[in-house]
This record gives C-alpha cells, sequence and structure tokens, in this order.
C-alpha cells in the first residue's frame, strides 16, 4: 500500500511546519507545471461547450421576464416551461423536466423509474451494483419502505468485468427474457472503475434496442454532463436524470433535479414527482428561475475547472505512490477522482484538510457517521456554500476497504491546489508521509 511505501522514518525528527508547507507547495506546482497543457487542453473545450449553452437561450429567447415564478400551483409557468426547453436543447434530449422539488439526484432518478416501471416489470443493471443511494430505491437494502421491490419490479444485475468495462455478452444474456428498462451508470460512483464515456454508452443503447426495441435504456447522469460534447439522449438514451447542485447548476442552483429525454417518459417521471393528471403542468420554481439559467450558463467553465482540478488530485497522488482512477490528463466522462488512501487514519487526515480549507465550516471536524442512503459509515469534507453541492471542491469516501478516497468539484483549481497542500503537510504531520523521500 503507498502508504507503508510512503510512511515517515521514526529515526528522523518531524518537518517544521514551514518547510513541510514548502515541500507540499513544490510537489502540487511541479505536478500543475507537468500538467499545463492539459489543463490548456480541458479550457479551450469550454467554448464548444458554452456555445451549446448560449444557442439554447438564444432559440428559446430567454429574457428577464422568465426569472420570476407563479406562486402557487405554478399553472402556465412562463419561465419554467423555457427551462424546460433551454435544458432539453443543451441535454440532446426530445423534452426535459427541471424541478426545484427534487431534493437530489437520487430522487429524481428514484422518480424516473417509479414513473416508467409498472408490477411485473424486469430492470437490469449493465453497470454493476448502483450508487448506494440507489439500494434502498431498488429494494436491495431495507425492507417496508415501497421500493421497486415492493412494488413488484424484478431486479437483476451484470457485474463488470475485472478491467471495469461492461460485459457486454453477459447483458445479452440477461436480455434473453423481456426486459422493461436498462440501467446504466455512468459515473463510477463509489465503486473503482473506469467511467463510461459516451460514445461507450451510445454503443450500449444501440445493442440493448437491436436485442429489444421498446426496452427503455435509463442512464444515471450524474457527475457526467458538460464533461463530454455529447450527452446520452444525443446518442440513444430514452431517458436520463441527474442533480443541479452538481455539474449543470454551476455552483449556484440552490437546490433540484431534473429529468430529460423522450416526451413520454419524462412525463411520466413527472406524475411520480407531482401526481398522474398534474405530470410537468404543475410545481412553482419559487422565484429562483435566474439561479438555475445562471448556474447552467456557467456550467461548463465551472466543469472544465474540476477536471483541472481532479487531473491535479491524480498527478499529486499518483507522485506519491498511490493508485488512483482515473489518471492525470486521461479522457474523462465525469468530474470523480479516485485516490486510493489504503488506510481509514489516511482518509480521515485528507478529509479533515480539505474542511480546514474550505470557505465554509472551515473550522468543523469531518467524523465518519452514518449517511442516510448509504451502506457504510462516511467521511465527507465538503465545506460549500449549498449542502451537498459536489459542483463545489469536496471529497467523501465510506469507511470501507480498500478506503479509496472519492473528490469531486472545484470552482476554480487555485482551490483545490491550497487543499492538497494542506493535505500533503497533515499526512506528513500524521507521520504517514514523508515529503522528503517519497516519489
Amino acid at each position: 500500500m503507498a502508504s507503508e511505501r510512503s510512511g515517515a522514518h521514526p529515526s528522523k525528527p518531524p518537518l517544521e511546519p514551514q518547510e513541510a508547507h514548502a515541500l507540499a507547495r513544490a510537489r502540487v506546482a511541479a505536478v500543475r507545471e507537468r500538467l499545463e497543457p492539459v489543463a490548456r487542453q480541458r479550457t479551450a473545450a469550454v467554448a464548444s461547450r458554452l456555445r451549446r449553452v448560449l444557442d439554447a437561450f438564444a432559440a428559446e429567447r430567454v429574457g428577464p421576464q422568465h426569472f420570476a415564478s407563479v406562486s402557487g400551483y405554478g399553472h402556465g409557468d412562463q419561465g419554467r416551461e423555457v427551462i424546460d426547453r433551454v435544458f432539453a436543447r443543451v441535454l440532446g434530449a426530445e423534452a426535459a423536466a427541471v424541478r426545484l422539488q427534487f431534493v437530489s439526484g437520487t430522487h429524481a432518478i428514484a422518480a424516473a423509474l417509479f414513473g416508467v416501471l409498472r408490477p411485473g416489470d424486469r430492470m437490469v443493471s449493465a453497470t454493476g451494483r448502483p450508487y448506494d443511494t440507489l439500494e434502498e430505491v431498488i429494494g436491495l437494502r431495507g425492507e417496508g419502505q415501497g421500493s421497486l421491490r415492493d412494488f413488484g419490479v424484478a431486479y437483476e444485475e451484470r457485474l463488470l468485468r475485472h478491467d471495469g468495462s461492461v460485459d457486454e455478452e453477459g447483458l445479452d444474456q440477461l436480455l434473453d427474457q423481456p426486459c422493461q428498462l436498462v440501467l446504466i451508470q455512468r459515473s463510477c460512483g463509489y465503486s473503482w472503475r473506469p467511467s463510461l464515456s459516451v460514445q461507450s454508452i451510445g454503443r450500449l443503447c444501440e445493442r440493448i434496442h437491436r436485442r429489444q426495441p421498446d426496452c427503455i435504456c435509463f442512464v444515471d447522469n450524474c457527475y457526467g454532463e458538460l464533461v463530454e460534447d455529447q450527452e446520452p439522449p444525443a446518442v440513444g438514451a430514452d431517458l436520463v436524470a441527474g442533480s443541479l447542485i452538481k455539474n449543470l447548476g454551476g455552483t449556484i442552483a440552490p437546490a433540484g433535479g431534473y429529468v430529460a429525454g423522450r416526451s413520454d417518459l419524462v412525463e411520466q417521471a413527472c406524475c411520480r414527482l407531482t401526481a398522474p393528471g398534474i405530470g410537468r403542468e404543475g410545481g412553482t420554481g419559487f422565484d429562483l428561475h435566474r439561479l438555475l439559467l445562471q448556474g447552467l450558463f456557467l456550467a461548463p467553465q465551472m466543469v472544465a475547472e474540476s477536471l483541472i482540478g481532479a487531473d491535479l488530485v491524480a498527478g499529486v497522488f499518483a507522485d506519491l505512490g498511490y493508485r488512483v482512477q482515473p489518471a492525470a490528463g486521461a479522457s474523462r466522462s465525469d468530474l470523480i477522482q479516485a485516490v486510493q488512501l489504503g488506510d481509514a487514519e489516511a482518509l480521515k487526515v485528507v478529509c479533515r484538510a480539505f474542511q480546514a480549507c474550505s470557505p465554509v465550516g472551515s473550522y468543523l471536524d469531518p467524523v465518519p457517521a452514518a449517511m442516510p442512503g448509504y451502506a457504510s459509515d462516511l467521511v465527507m469534507a465538503g465545506g460549500t456554500f449549498i449542502d451537498g453541492s459536489t459542483s463545489e471542491f469536496s471529497a467523501d469516501a465510506p469507511l470501507r476497504e480498500p478506503f479509496n478516497l472519492y473528490v469531486q468539484g472545484g470552482t476554480h483549481r487555485a482551490h483545490v491546489e491550497l487543499a492538497l497542500i494542506d493535505a500533503l503537510q497533515a499526512l506528513a504531520a500524521a507521520g504517514r508521509l514523508d515529503l522528503i523521500h517519497t516519489g
């Protein structure tokens, strides 16, 4: 393990804080300079994605009148309807529903699943075990909560191959029987695997539709929006869902989520969010439409900064001997950077350092604790302006072997750099890193 290879020498006196800071800063700076060509490429890609957003705003004639929302039932809310159409264009979808009433990405995904599936239907996961928060939605954990299993929806999953790729032949076997919906998780979640590219998702959708034309290809799109030049609906996905306090909120959307894809499927998802017969036609925007539109406008730049920060995290920890996924500078399909620290105490040290470098709640100690929807205790560093906003800089980890740290977000690369310097100093002070001899 990296923590064993790079442990401090007990016979040596500890470094003075100023010396440790200088060494940590030098290590981070060296990685930043080495990755400068990659950062330039990430920045250059902003223009095409921003053009997509600007074209959507222009096509839908967005104006200041759309910032206000209708109160009460929200009937005939022009701002809400314009936002739906703008997001649909950006996502390459027939329709979208962007709602502050979605409390999370998991809520949006659950609404989509409960909206389109019926008792007796069969659902298959093509990407192995889903993210922890979906386990109780499906019925893999917990009882009597009204899961899909409680409502008679059958579930099967095809494990990923050892290299983290989709077992397409194994999926074919599962598709020998009628299947209403195939779940595709774009992001790695809390698993050690590459995230799926949009191109890979397109191939999967084509394969699934060739076997079963009426099967719904549903993509959990969390963490992936605007990382690539296309989104899953543009390559055959029937329905996608995600959170607004991740990529598309541009770090300023105060809450919410979205579903997008075929118009009939989006309506079914909204009938679960509101009620049959109401669907997309209800729901106020609480006069927060401006933040949703402005967040989408900012999103391409915020996503690029997050990707540059993720490269920096990967490069620094890889240089110290830790396993990382993906490698610095690799093609990416989401914002998540995984680092295998191999040690529970090291996880806590890094998360404490990141929290201490946060703009909000820097004085807090991220103590591992249970969290609704998760199977393991979590340690989370999230000193963000919006609670749970992983488009801002944050890190979290389930307290289970091999003790992987998952870092995401970052409004500007300088913040990530400062947090990394503090984390290296903290690891050195805890005797878990030799800043002089490692690397």
